[in-house]
Formats: structure tokens, C-alpha cells, sequence
């Protein structure tokens, strides 16, 4: 049976990667493509990559062409998707790459969102640590999910091991990410021009104000930390897609290497898409290019005591578009992997 998709947002940079991905689908087909500002307009003319899709036109975001669909994707401005999910009660699955259902505390929306709080769906996260085992066991058969932010599921599968495990301390944790522009959307922004971002590392959202920390505390917290407290900065960089974070947390006391190299080593063994590397392998972004996968890499450091994990990811694939596949494939009941990679794209 093949199962008809709408993809709101179609025209940018999520929209895009959720339609690159579904077009390789084989138990799926896109029927309809919607956007704001450039309804009307041929796909092919905002997404010229997609040349199989180009029979397709953008039609208006509303509940009335989104509905009658198997699945429904909302690539939309975080805050925009809750006007909509209301009134698709009829369809059959609803993803959500946007933020309005991925927080479970009013308070947490209301400080770093604002505006109306929804209710929480499903983490899109199948391989997040949680209590009794990992985040897929909530996604098989689920009909709302919420895909995560790409920053929020890279720095919460570097630490959710650790928490776990109980082999680290939750109340001291650090990350600092080095990120592609991509992640910000694609409206016009001046801080986001080339002349402003080639030849240069810029911090933004410093001291606590990034929207993803609820977000990373809330899944620290699933996986077993009865308190998270973290300093968290983002630094845009001048590649097109990709995360590479560096995330430090304090080893417990009494706790040995090789506990905490088991640690990860045992909450990744047999995951396809999050992968734990060899001892003295570090991860970088051109590895995982168009891929679906995370790579990570776990350094010990005594003097200091703390552990160093450093990912890597495709923001727009892991970080958002395949991971909202990656689930959409779990709760359908279909193989994990269909039409997703394990494979980046170099040089």
C-alpha cells in the first residue's frame, strides 16, 4: 500500500531535506507541497535539486489541503504548527519538525517561546536513553510525534549514556557546537549573508537563552538525571549543514574508564544510525554529510574529570528530516531504515 504524504513548508531548507528523503521512498508518495509566501510557484523553482518532484506546485498552507492525507509533515516556523494540528484530528499521522509539541513544561515554552503551549507529541529521537530503555518503544504505532532540534538530539544522545548509566554528573554538563547556518531556515536574515558569516566562527544565544536547552534538560531528564543544569553555546561557522558538538560532563566518583566506555558502548551496540567510534577516532562533519547518522567519539580526561564526547551530524538529515522519517518508518510499522543512509557524501 502506498501511502500519501503532505509536506508543508515544502520551500525551505527542512520542507526541501523531508521531500530529498521521501522521494526515495518506496512506501510512499508526496501529493502535496505546500508554503506560505510561495504558493502558487513550481517546487522545482525554490528546490531546483529535487528534479523528480518537479511536477509538483506549491499550494496555500491550510488545514484544508493538508487534510485527507496518510502523513502529514509540518517543516513550518516554530510556533506556526499548533494552528494547525488542531484541525487535522482526521489524519492518520502528523509529524512535526517545527517545536510546538516537543516540550512537556508550560513554563520552559513559555520562557524561551512564548505564545501558545500544545500539548507534547512523541520525541522523534528513537535511540534517546529513557527510563526502561530507549525512546523507539513510544513511537511504534504513534500517530503525532515531534521531531527534535538538531542541536537538542545531538547533545542529548552524547550525554543520555552517561545519565543512564549513572556514570555521570548531570548538574555540571558543557557543550559548545560548532553549527551550519542551514539550521536557522532559510528566510533572509543579515546575520546569515556570506559576506557575514565566510571567514568567521560567531557565538549567538549565549548565557542560557538558546530555545534547545528545555529541550536537552527535558531528555536528560527522561533518561534518568534527577537534575540537568548546563551551559550550552552555539557557534555558526561558515559550512552550509553540519553539527559538530563537544559535550563535557563530571565522571562520578569511583567510576572507571572502562565503566564509562561501556557506558555508550552498550546504549549504541547494534544502533545503525548513532554510532559509537574506536577509541582515538574523532568525528567530522564532511563524515556525515546527507547521512542519517551520528557519529561519536568518547575521551576520558582525569586531570580534568570529565568525560569529552564529540558528535557529529547532518543537521538537516539526523538533525530533523531523516529523524522524522527514521520515526514516521517505526510508527508505521515499516523497516527502521527505509529510505535512509548510513553514507555521507565526500569530498
Amino acid at each position: 500500500m502506498t501511502l500519501s504524504v503532505a509536506v508543508s513548508g515544502a520551500s525551505g531548507y527542512a520542507g526541501g531535506e523531508l521531500l530529498r528523503i521521501l522521494a526515495a521512498h518506496p512506501d510512499v508518495e508526496i501529493t502535496t507541497v505546500t508554503a506560505h509566501a510561495n504558493a502558487g510557484q513550481p517546487l522545482i523553482a525554490h528546490q531546483p535539486h529535487l528534479r523528480s518532484l518537479a511536477h509538483l506546485t506549491l499550494e496555500d498552507t491550510t488545514p484544508e489541503v493538508l487534510a485527507g492525507h496518510d502523513v502529514v509533515f509540518l517543516a513550518l516556523p516554530h510556533g506556526q504548527s499548533g494552528q494547525y494540528t488542531d484541525a487535522l484530528k482526521d489524519s492518520a499521522l502528523v509529524i512535526d519538525a517545527g517545536a510546538d509539541h516537543r516540550l512537556t513544561d508550560p513554563a520552559a515554552w513559555a520562557r524561551f517561546y512564548g505564545g501558545d503551549f500544545h500539548e507534547p507529541w512523541a520525541y522523534g529521537v528513537p535511540e534517546l536513553a529513557v527510563a526502561g530503555g530507549k525512546q523507539r518503544a513510544n513511537l511504534v504505532g504513534a500517530t503525532r510525534i515531534a521531531a527534535p532540534g538538531c542541536n537538542a538530539s545531538t547533545v542529548s544522545l552524547s550525554l543520555a549514556p552517561g545519565v543512564a548509566a549513572g556514570v555521570i554528573d548531570a548538574t555540571d554538563l558543557v557543550s559548545v557546537l560548532a553549527v551550519g547556518p542551514s539550521g536557522a531556515g532559510k528566510s533572509l536574515k543579515t546575520n546569515l549573508l556570506a559576506s557575514e558569516i565566510l571567514g568567521t566562527a560567531n557565538p549567538y544565544a549565549v548565557g542560557g537563552t538558546h530555545r534547545h536547552i528545555p529541550e536537552i534538560q527535558q531528555a536528560l531528564r527522561g533518561a534518568g538525571a534527577d537534575e540537568v543544569r548546563i551551559s550550552f553555546t552555539p557557534v555558526l561557522v561558515p559550512m552550509a549543514r553540519g553539527i559538530l558538538a563537544t559535550s563535557t560532563a563530571p565522571i562520578r566518583a569511583g567510576v572507571t574508564d572502562a565503566q564509562l566506555r561501556d557506558a555508550w558502548e552498550s546504549a549504541y551496540a547494534g544502533e545503525t544510525f548513532v554510532q559509537l567510534l574506536p577509541e582515538g577516532v574523532l568525528p567530522r562533519t564532511a563524515d556525515v554529510l546527507g547521512a542519517n547518522t551520528a557519529l561519536l567519539s568518547l575521551a576520558i580526561d582525569r586531570d580534568a574529570n570529565r568525560v569529552v564526547v564529540t558528535a557529529a551530524v547532518d543537521n538537516l538529515v539526523k538533525g530533523t528530516a531523516g529523524a522524522a522519517i527514521q520515526s514516521m518508518n517505526i510508527a508505521l510499522g515499516l523497516p527502521e531504515d527505509r529510505a535512509l543512509t548510513v553514507n555521507g557524501v565526500a569530498p
